[in-house]
């Protein structure tokens, strides 16, 4: 008999205490408490963990040598478990190959469906073109109205030099006499042609001239196979008076309109005074090629669509779509510099290319000290691209002056040729600063090849369907079996029902707004495991263990309702969610809510509640349940900065950006919110920040996004980007050392009397250098063991027994505390103990200000969150001199924090505003915008639906904005708030759920 519950018994994994908990299978749990509390620990290293390596071990030894194995957690008992399959935010992937299409297998459907019912064009002219038996040609002729004036011919020469005189006794000695040559007909008996052999010629030899009739089919039969064999599987159907109405499907076909037929077979009918606007030339071939470009195209096959295999991939870029370019903006970043300065790339041997310099502006009789802004624009094309015209170089030698005369390679060429050909690589990075990537030339960054591209479906090709966003492809494949004839519709079928499935669970997940053709890498955490989500419903799996973590993470509210609803269909299959969230309303949602805590770190590991939320809300010892409730919240600030000037973005239009104006106020405190995928993040870090960059620091190196200037510069001293990339990559990295607040302690040990005795320097209590640390482990504290097929194990080092130094550094003491052990402290401890040292201690307040007070000093950065590397960030960030004069950029602080950790990172982000800082975040957390003294909120929707500014101004007047999605949830929060005008009589009017 199935379990009612997941049982976990004795769970001690990280903070875990022993704990016993309960889950309901086939519900929706949320996981929760405060940052630190060991939700993670719970969810994930001890459920799914068990669940993973149980599966695991059900496979053959040999099976498990390539999936590896997960470490068995530390718990007694889990007892009702599922197969399970975490969804977390790590990016769906880092491969520049990879694409939402291809993530979600959309591409694979996408492949499938043009190589089966795709329609092949020709990639020069347009043509539609397509393999033919001669029975189909002959099918195909016969649906031409019965008595249509036909001629039969064999294409036997098609643009190409010559007299051919040879070619037409031939043609008489197999008893052909007629021939079209260069579209006017001879008698090769009476009349032969005499050719120009410098020009090209087209000659076409009539097999058969003949009326169309179903008596006549044997006839016609002959004919075309006759001309099929002479022409090499291709043929012409001339029609001298085809009425404009006449058409013959699956053939390439041109009206001509200037010659005249012959008789017709011997019938005694005249052609000479047939209507020649109306002559039409059909032609059609075995092969799939265009017969009139003569282009011969490859066989259509479902890799003839993926731009990771050679048979579909453009051959320019290998089916990346970017391309390297040397940009002329880079190469000249000054055009007021004087011509001989004026060239970046060769700033570093000016001497060697001043001669070279010197002579080409002696040729154009311009002064080297010339500024380059008032050359003329055709010589600077010509220092930049190239001479069109030989120029005199002189070089001294011992013999005297040596002269030579060649064409100016150019600044550019040059750089071009010297970083395809050098082996150094000093060389290739310093070029590289001055290349822009580019959309590849050839594919136009759609990475497929001409041909490919030339397949179309309805008359659109796949290259058109991937740069669709997710939303307006599903609405171009609604429907589209209306316009496919009956065979392609059954072969299209199972295909267009799979995609539309794939792309309505995308859309109910809150990711209309993607395009198809967008590369994984760059997507969110939260954009990257909702796609995960996406494709799990479509999996359509039931009695399933899912574990997810913070699925709202990046959501606005308005999306985030969606997402509910997805969550709760994967429910209502007959599935287990267990998700780790700090959303109110996923609580709201869910059926049963586990409160960890009470605090976080050491303070935590417990089953605060587990239960229902209504009762959750009236659980005296939840801090979580007086939110919900709302006993507990994050106020309201009594009045708004005002501000103090602004920083002024003029002209954004980089992505979906609609040529923005934006006023950041200076002094203040700024939120960015909006619907995923309005815009948010492409004007904070593409143009704002990268535009600073570039300008302040004047780094080249930097790419900022389309816009055309950024005012107000002068009134902020720095910028610092504060976003969620990890603060190390290895685990020797930790918050202690990122912040500096290690090298303190380091010298605190380095002055005790022991040390000094020894004669130890604050590098002795470095793990990371030789002298103090322990050499067995490297300083690392653990050892890893290979286990050939089952996963590596990490031990502790036997010989320091994890501490990390060996034991003449351990010998020295602090307050009988030894390196190690404050490596083990966790940040509010660490604070307590080192009571009177005010270095020490104001790093350690700013850690646990931000929230992170549950963190120990040594915990590998590879081991935190997003959240959590971003709020160290922050920390380091107030640890520095502040001049007051500084912008803060932040991406989605609130990421994985507790509304009880939440309030205290907002106290921070207002002490650093009252400062004189200006603080700019992008955010979804209502508490925080609502804090905020401005806010920008872009939409209304996502992509190109997007990028236009919906509301602006403090959150009271964003809030009374009738387009505004964020104003409609932000008027549940502030007081005394109330929407104006038609839309509040509609909303009034408007039912509610109870009615």
């Amino acid at each position: 008999m199935t379990k009612e519950y997941i049982e976990v018994r004795g769970a001690e994994e990280h903070n875990l205490k022993d704990v016993d908990v309960e889950i309901p299978r086939e519900e929706l749990t949320v996981v929760t408490g405060l940052s630190g509390s060991g939700k993670s620990s719970l969810a994930f290293e001890t459920i799914y963990a068990e669940g993973q390596r149980r599966y695991i071990e059900s496979l053959s030894a040999y099976a498990r040598n390539f999936l590896g194995q997960m470490d068995k957690p530390q718990v007694e008992t889990v007892e009702g478990l599922s197969p399970a399959i975490s969804i977390d935010q790590k990016n769906a992937a880092n491969n520049p190959r990879s694409t939402v299409g291809t993530v979600t297998e959309l591409h694979d459907y996408l492949r499938l469906l043009y190589a089966r019912v795709g329609t092949p064009h020709c990639p020069e002219c347009g043509r539609e073109v397509g393999t033919q038996s001669a029975q189909n040609m002959v099918r195909r002729m016969l649906e031409l109205p019965e008595g249509t004036r036909a001629k039969i011919a064999a294409p036997v020469v098609r643009d190409q030099k010559g007299a051919f005189e040879d070619l037409f006794d031939d043609l008489v000695a197999d008893g052909y006499a007629r021939v079209e040559v260069d579209g006017e007909e001879y008698d090769l008996t009476m009349d032969r042609p005499e050719l120009d052999e410098n020009y090209d010629h087209t000659i076409d030899v009539v097999v058969d001239r003949v009326k169309v009739s179903e008596e006549r089919r044997s006839r016609i039969t002959d004919s075309v196979e006759t001309a099929l064999e002479e022409a090499e599987g291709v043929i012409k159907v001339i029609l001298p008076d085809a009425p404009e109405d006449v058409e013959i499907g699956g053939a390439t076909a041109r009206r001509t309109g200037d010659l005249a037929a012959g008789d017709d077979e011997g019938d005694g009918e005249d052609a000479d005074d047939a209507d020649d606007a109306n002559r039409l030339v059909v032609e059609f071939s075995e092969e799939l090629a265009c017969t009139h470009c003569g282009i011969d195209i490859s066989e259509i096959e479902t890799r003839s669509f993926s731009f990771n295999s050679p048979h579909g991939a453009c051959p320019e870029c290998e089916g990346i779509g970017q391309a390297k370019e040397v940009d002329p903006d880079l190469v000249v970043q000054d055009p007021s510099k004087p011509l001989k300065n004026v060239f970046e790339p060769w700033s570093y041997n000016r001497s060697y290319y001043r001669t070279r310099l010197d002579a080409v502006a002696q040729h154009f009789d311009v002064l080297l000290a010339t500024p380059w802004e008032d050359i003329d624009e055709d010589v600077q094309r010509q220092f930049l691209w190239g001479t069109d015209r030989q120029v005199e170089f002189s070089r001294s030698t011992r013999n005297g002056t040596r002269r030579k005369t060649k064409r100016f390679e150019g600044v550019i060429p040059n750089l071009e040729r010297r970083y395809v050909e050098t082996d150094s690589d000093g060389t290739r990075d310093h070029i590289e600063k001055y290349m822009a990537v580019t959309a590849c030339p050839s594919c136009d960054g759609t990475r497929l090849k001409d041909e490919s591209r030339a397949v179309l479906v309805d008359g659109t090709s796949i290259t058109e369907v991937n740069r669709m966003s997710i939303g307006d492809a599903l609405e171009h494949f609604e429907g589209l079996e209306a316009n496919l004839g009956a065979r392609d519709t059954k072969i299209a079928e199972e295909i267009l029902k799979e995609i539309r499935a794939r792309l309505g669970f995308m859309c109910e997940v809150g990711l209309e707004y993607l395009t198809l053709d967008r590369e994984a890498s760059t997507l969110s955490g939260g954009e990257s495991q909702r796609i995960r989500l996406a494709t799990q419903i479509g999996s359509g799996l039931v009695g399933v263990l899912y574990v997810l973590d913070e699925p709202s993470i990046g959501l606005h509210q308005r999306d985030n309702d969606r997402l509910l609803n997805t969550l709760e269909e994967l429910r209502d299959l007959g599935n287990t969610l267990i998700v780790v969230e700090h959303d109110t309303e996923t609580m709201r949602r869910a059926d049963t809510v586990v409160d960890m805590g009470p605090g976080p770190g050491k303070r935590g590991g417990e089953v605060v509640a587990n239960q229902p939320v209504d009762e959750l809300m009236e659980n005296p010892d939840s801090v979580t349940g007086e939110y919900l409730s709302g006993e507990r919240a994050i106020p309201v600030p009594s009045e708004r900065r005002e501000s103090n000037g602004a920083i002024t973005i003029e002209g954004a239009r980089q992505h979906n950006l609609k040529d923005l104006d934006v006023d950041l106020p200076l002094g203040n405190f700024t939120a960015i919110t909006g619907v995923s995928g309005s815009g948010k993040s492409t004007l904070m870090h593409d143009v704002l920040y990268k535009g600073l960059a570039r300008e302040m620091n004047d780094n080249t190196s930097v790419d900022p996004g389309e816009h055309d200037a950024i005012e107000g510069l002068d009134q902020i001293e720095t910028v610092r980007l504060i976003d969620q990339s990890p603060i190390g990559r290895t685990p020797r990295s930790n918050p202690a050392t990122y912040t500096n607040v290690f090298d303190h302690i380091r010298e605190l040990f380095a002055e005790t009397s022991l040390a000094k005795q020894r004669g130890y320097e604050k590098g002795r209590f470095s793990f990371n250098v030789k002298g103090g640390r322990c050499e067995a482990c490297g300083g690392q504290g653990t050892v890893t063991i290979e286990m050939n097929f089952l996963s590596d194990v990490s031990v502790p080092c036997e010989e320091c027994d994890g501490a990390r130094y060996n034991d003449e550094t351990l010998d020295v003491t602090y307050k009988d505390a030894t390196i190690a052990d404050v490596l083990d402290m966790e940040v509010s401890e660490a604070f307590e103990f080192f009571e009177g040292h005010t270095g020490i201690r104001r790093r350690l307040k700013l850690l646990k200000d931000v929230g992170l007070g549950y963190m120990t000093l040594g915990q590998p950065s590879t081991t935190l969150s997003g959240g959590e590397a971003q709020r160290v960030k922050l920390a380091e960030e107030l640890g520095k001199k502040d001049s007051g004069e500084t912008l803060y950029l932040l991406d989605e602080p609130t990421t994985g924090l507790h509304p009880e950790d939440e309030r205290k990172l907002i106290d921070v982000l207002h002490r650093l505003t009252d400062n004189g800082n200006t603080v700019v975040v992008i955010e979804h957390e209502l508490d925080l915008v609502k804090n905020a003294d401005h806010v920008v909120d872009l939409g209304p929707e996502g992509g190109e639906k997007g990028g236009h500014i919906v509301g602006e101004g403090t959150p009271e007047e964003v809030a009374q904005t009738e387009d505004s999605h964020t104003g409609r949830y932000l008027r549940d929060l502030l007081p005394d708030v109330e929407l104006e005008g038609p839309r509040a009589d509609r909303e009034m009017a408007a039912p509610s759920a109870d009615d």
